[in-house]
């Protein structure tokens, strides 16, 4: 009986030892072999660092709005899109929908080792083989939609498919036991933008050559995509989240932050550049250089629109940056924000990372979709291109005058990288 004790002693010290593994010192030491990384700064972008500045007016409220209360807040640290998303960049995502839509009219699969087909990226499509043309048929307009015979993308059926976790209502739930499906929400959303919106914006004006031409032809490759609706500018943000980190998992590397568009608090942050109270991204408080030279791309004086170097928009790193490193903070393209739009949100948002979110449903009152949108546009007035200036836009609208640009959360240094 004696003996059956100690091996039964000695199994429990056996499992013991076992279960602790490496650490088995005794110590509350944590999990061994985690990665070491080092948070790389994204293609295109730059590093604002985290600081405090007072969001508002600082100059006349010359529409008097009254929407712009001055408030001191803290923001985080972020990187930021040092220009807008252009046309060529934007296309890159057209194109994946488009490709990824071949391949699976193809059949182009493969499976992994638990039976699970993805798309098979490797094998290249061929769309100058008639062949293939024939088999993607389904994608093309049909006969009776197609112009001198030309063979051209329907993109009506460019749609991109994606899941995103809401925290936000996950973290209002008070039922730990809801399950986790109930707040993922899926969007199923068409990503070509609307070209038509240089026709369609203004009144008696002819910019029809606009519209055939400013997306597909290559004049316009770096150039602000315009054309497309918050909700296609947020699609954008989670495919190249998704782009992202699937190279960065391929290479074994743990992922960064997630892609998405700034808050409105982010990017008057951002275009100040370190400026607290002057009036534009340059500092101020003149739109002009000391040699006369607009700086800038808006409506100068009664609406000479070519004195300032454009006639429509111009390329995203046109002028100079701001102290930050970035790019038409005024002027160009308005940018869409993240941030739903209320006239006194100022007064009520939390002065630490602040925002105000709102995702309006299809039946909401056209008021409940209003979304922020900052910095002025080529066809704007020079007081739009002021930092503290803010306006809307719908969310489900687009315009020839309305653009983006992305930013991603700095998650911090690994110390034991130095």
């Amino acid at each position: 009986m004696k003996r059956m004790s100690s091996y039964v002693a000695l199994s429990a010290l056996v499992a013991i030892s076992a279960a602790c593994g490496r650490g088995d010192s005794g110590e509350l030491v944590g999990v061994p072999d985690r990665p070491t990384w080092s948070q790389e700064e994204p293609y295109g972008t730059v590093f604002i660092p985290q600081g405090s500045f007072t969001m508002g007016q600082s100059d006349q409220d010359v529409f008097f709005n009254a929407n712009q209360q001055a408030k001191t807040v803290s923001v985080k640290a972020f990187y930021m899109d040092d220009a807008e998303i252009s046309n060529n960049e934007y296309r890159q995502f057209v194109f994946w929908v488009r490709d990824s839509l071949a391949h699976t009219i193809l059949g182009n699969t493969i499976e992994d080792d638990f039976g699970k087909e993805y798309l098979n990226w490797k094998l290249p499509i061929n769309w100058g083989d008639p062949g293939t043309l024939e088999e993607l048929a389904e994608l093309y307009f049909p006969e009776n939609e197609q112009i001198f015979g030309r063979f051209e993308v329907d993109v009506r059926k460019l749609n991109f498919a994606y899941k995103y976790f809401d925290l936000r209502m996950a973290a209002d739930n008070r039922d730990p036991n809801r399950p986790r499906a109930e707040f993922i929400k899926s969007v199923v959303i068409n990503v070509y933008p609307d070209t038509l919106v240089w026709a369609r914006d203004f009144a008696f004006s002819y910019n029809e050559p606009q519209a055939q031409n400013y997306f597909s032809h290559p004049a316009y490759d770096d150039y602000p995509a315009v054309g497309v609706s918050w909700a296609q500018a947020n699609a954008f943000a989670a495919w190249r989240t998704h782009l992202f980190h699937s190279f960065r998992i391929g290479n074994g590397e743990p992922k960064q932050g997630d892609f998405r568009l700034p808050t409105e608090f982010e990017w008057e942050y951002a275009a100040r550049g370190g400026h607290q109270t002057s009036p534009y991204p340059w500092g101020g408080p003149y739109i002009k250089n000391d040699k006369g030279c607009l700086i800038a791309n808006f409506k100068p004086g009664r609406g000479n629109y070519t004195d300032d170097g454009g006639f429509y928009t111009v390329k995203t790193y046109s002028y100079n940056p701001n102290d930050y490193g970035l790019y038409n903070m005024a002027g160009n393209v308005s940018e869409w924000t993240s941030t739903a739009f209320d006239e006194s949100v100022f007064s009520v948002v939390h002065d630490l990372n602040p925002d105000y979110k709102y995702e309006a449903k299809e039946e909401d009152d056209i008021v409940m979709k209003r979304k922020v949108i900052r910095g002025g546009s080529w066809k704007d007035v020079g007081y739009l291109t002021q930092v503290g200036a803010r306006t809307f836009e719908y969310q489900d609208s687009t315009k020839s005058y309305v653009g983006f640009r992305c930013v991603m959360d700095f998650l911090g240094r690994d110390l034991r990288d130095f």
